[in-house]
């Protein structure tokens, strides 16, 4: 969440950029700053009697050594109204609840390299690669493609648990673990820090990245034990310095983490999530950094590079997309999101989006370094997908359909155990 002293001394930019993100309710930031006009003045008044308590239970004690019963009595009473106006000021904790509930309804402020727009068809395209492929007569969508090569059955999916929860089968499997080890060996390669986190989190952990309270109701909830099924794995991998303090030695952080993702994509329909276009469970391998503010727009850019990479290697056309302020997440300064083209479908797919942070996410869990004074400072955080796979998977198969098989890209040869599925 954003810093009470930044709104403060930046009431109008903050207004004016939480506008490029359409934000609807401006007004929340004037309640704020009153708010904490009335905080700081009470709190100063607090003080104050506190330090008249000190001072005068101070002199209590001289009094009572030098044998002044009645004095010291004296100024006992005086203390205790004293303390009695200071719980008259109780209205402090109150006001400190109401500042804290405003600030996780305002949104992540927009970097200056956000786009104006208020729809995904305002996204700017920053650059393509890779060429669109020329299918074959009787080139099939991949909902058809799996049951043809017997690869995913959704049918038997919607009967053990419903709906947008798929049963990879032989080939499909073996597939899908192949491409999953392979992304956890690319980000490796790349210096990431494998971690193998839980599928659910408390909901401190959820707080922290931004999902509760904005996306609660995309979210699966055991509510027997309160906790979340995570939607992305960048949920427990980022919470693991929650309220840590790390050494600027340490630091860029990178993690990447290989988990199954739950969303309930609550009214979602239609041609958009027909096969694996739109599930509630799914595969995705993220990457996640924790860096130096001064940094951080850096390696957003060496994110972006580190997932067209991997992208150019399975040999998928793909473009890469600046989300205007209307499309982006709540917690984002600055999203790329990155679509592959679905030969089949005729249609961008998008899988993956590296955004950066800044200190949204890391001031809700309090992820520190200390500067070269030894002050604690909030890190910046960022993450990505890489990658999501129902749409990898969907692209693979559809562009690389022949009429004697599917043929794979090359660097998936080794971790599948063959050249095509046919």
């Amino acid at each position: 969440m954003l810093q009470v002293n930044f709104i403060r001394q930046n009431v109008e930019l903050v207004k004016e950029r939480l506008a490029v993100k359409r934000f609807p309710k401006p007004e929340l930031v004037d309640e704020l700053v009153e708010l904490d006009e009335r905080r700081r003045k009470l709190q100063f008044e607090r003080d104050e009697l506190q330090s008249r308590v000190n001072a005068a239970s101070k002199e209590i004690g001289g009094l009572m050594r030098e044998g002044k019963k009645e004095e010291a009595e004296k100024l006992k009473q005086e203390v205790a109204s004293l303390k009695a106006k200071m719980d008259d000021v109780a209205e402090l904790d109150a006001i400190e609840q109401s500042i804290h509930n405003i600030l996780v309804q305002i949104p992540n402020l927009p970097s200056s390299l956000v786009p104006l727009g208020k729809t995904p068809e305002d996204n700017v395209v920053v650059r393509e690669g890779g060429a669109k492929p020329a299918l074959h007569a009787g080139a099939k969508p991949h909902w058809d493609l799996v049951q043809q090569y017997n690869l995913i059955d959704f049918e038997l999916g919607n009967k053990i648990t419903g709906s947008g929860f798929p049963v990879y089968r032989n080939k499909g499997a073996k597939l899908q673990r192949a491409l999953i080890q392979y992304f956890l060996d690319y980000n490796t390669a790349a210096g990431y820090e494998e971690f193998q986190p839980p599928y659910m989190v408390n909901e401190a952990s959820a707080y922290g990245t931004g999902q509760l309270p904005d996306k609660e109701g995309q979210m699966y909830h055991a509510t027997a034990d309160n906790f979340y099924l995570i939607p992305t794995a960048e949920v427990p991998v980022t919470n693991i310095y929650r309220d840590e303090i790390v050494k600027d030695t340490e630091l860029p952080i990178r993690m990447t983490a290989y988990t199954p993702c739950f969303r309930r994509e609550a009214g979602s329909y239609g041609k958009d999530v027909r096969g694996l276009n739109r599930l509630h469970q799914f595969d995705k391998v993220e990457i996640v950094q924790l860096v130096h503010p001064d940094k951080s727009y850096e390696v957003l850019d060496e994110m972006v590079a580190h997932v067209e990479q991997l992208i150019q290697s399975l040999e998928l056309p793909y473009r890469i997309l600046r989300l205007c302020g209307g499309d982006m997440g709540f917690t984002s300064a600055l999203t790329y999101d990155f679509e592959v083209y679905s030969a089949a479908q005729e249609k961008w797919l998008e899988v993956s989006s590296v955004s950066n942070f800044e200190s949204y996410q890391t001031n809700r869990m309090k992820i520190r370094f200390k500067d070269g004074n030894g002050k604690p400072q909030l890190l910046h955080s960022l993450n990505g997908s890489s990658m999501a796979l129902p749409r990898i998977l969907a692209a693979l198969l559809e562009n690389n359909q022949t009429e004697e098989g599917i043929k794979l890209p090359k660097v998936l040869h080794s971790y599948f155990g063959a050249e095509k599925i046919g």
